[in-house]
């Protein structure tokens, strides 16, 4: 099928893709819009993923203040270059993220910030709720740790739903961003205040 700059440009929109990428992604799914999104995506989460282990010590400390000064967040997004945090569109990344915190109130950024003495507790509670479902004990393995899965996407940040479009998570919504600037970013850490809280 020939691949129009029409085509290519449609892509182009619908990602932020380089031009190049979207041409070779759209010949490599025969001009199939779905698919050539498929391959993009799956090639940002390669190159995020090949990023991740470079260090990321610049960015910025974002402040946000919601609902008439009722909730307010502070959140530290790293990246590698100074170029990079002064973009806007890394402002609006570090807007969206805190926005999404004083949305969804998550208690850490990442499962491994949740203390093994929390995990057993939560645990031990989906273990004594297994135990009286009245189903059998070899499913209760299974009931737990479905439950554990649960909490983290409750609880880590870049393990819940993005608010402004829950069919990604934050972590995919990073992902995109870090295969648009082929920087390494980080969510650091941050702190959710609330008034009389």
């Amino acid at each position: 099928m020939q691949i129009t700059a029409a085509m290519v440009r449609e892509l182009r929109d619908a990602t932020d893709a380089p031009m190049m990428e979207c041409k070779q992604a759209l010949d490599k799914a025969e001009g199939d819009m779905d698919k050539a999104l498929k391959i993009l995506r799956t090639q940002g989460m390669a190159a995020a993923q090949k990023k991740a282990s470079r260090e990321a010590k610049d960015g910025a400390v974002y402040a946000y203040i919601h609902m008439g000064g009722k909730i307010g967040v502070m959140v530290e997004v790293n990246c590698e270059t100074d170029f990079v945090a002064r973009t806007d569109e890394f402002k609006e990344l570090c807007k969206d993220i805190a926005m999404h915190i004083a949305a969804s109130n998550p208690i850490c950024v990442s499962r491994d910030q949740i203390s093994a003495e929390k995990l057993e507790e939560e645990k031990s509670i989906y273990k004594e709720q297994a135990e009286k479902s009245g189903k059998p004990e070899k499913v209760w393995e299974v009931m737990i740790s479905g439950r554990v899965e649960k909490y983290f996407k409750d609880v880590c940040l870049l393990e819940q739903p993005f608010v402004k479009n829950p069919e990604i998570t934050i972590n995919e919504y990073i992902i995109s961003y870090v295969a648009k600037v082929r920087e390494n970013i980080v969510v650091r850490r941050f702190a959710r205040y609330v008034l009389g809280g």
